[in-house]
């Protein structure tokens, strides 16, 4: 990267990136190039879920590629949600997993829950 110094990395780049520094997992390459201050596509930037307003950033930006995409990206776009969600479940961000479970449920309806869901503010959710 210091050498080319992309503007950008898309799904190419990363799988090259992935490729050249193997074995490298995709979650820890992601990290790399997050903290790399590199732009990043919604694909390779991942899920973020520093906190609720970032999480839903990302779900919006993640929608925007599964609408656009082929059955197989919106499979990849939905593999990204369900690995999310999987780690916000291990890390016990409640409130995290329903927003995710919610976006897998009926990914072009999410705008809509998000914005109703902020609007009316975070509900304590049953049993909390």
């Amino acid at each position: 990267m210091e050498r080319h110094q992309p503007p950008f990395i898309g799904q190419n780049e990363f799988e090259q990136l992935r490729e050249a520094l193997g074995p490298i997992s995709e979650s820890y390459l992601r990290k790399l190039l997050r903290d790399s201050g590199v732009h990043l596509s919604p694909m390779v930037e991942g899920v973020r879920q520093s906190n609720l307003g970032v999480l839903e950033l990302s779900l919006l930006a993640l929608l925007a590629e599964y609408e656009a995409g082929d059955a197989k990206h919106r499979q990849a776009v939905r593999k990204l949600v369900i690995t999310a969600k999987e780690h916000a479940r291990w890390t016990g961000k409640v409130e995290h997993v329903l927003w995710l479970t919610t976006w897998l449920e009926n990914p072009p309806l999410f705008p809509v829950w998000a914005r109703l869901r902020n609007t009316m503010g975070a509900a304590p959710l049953p049993g909390l």
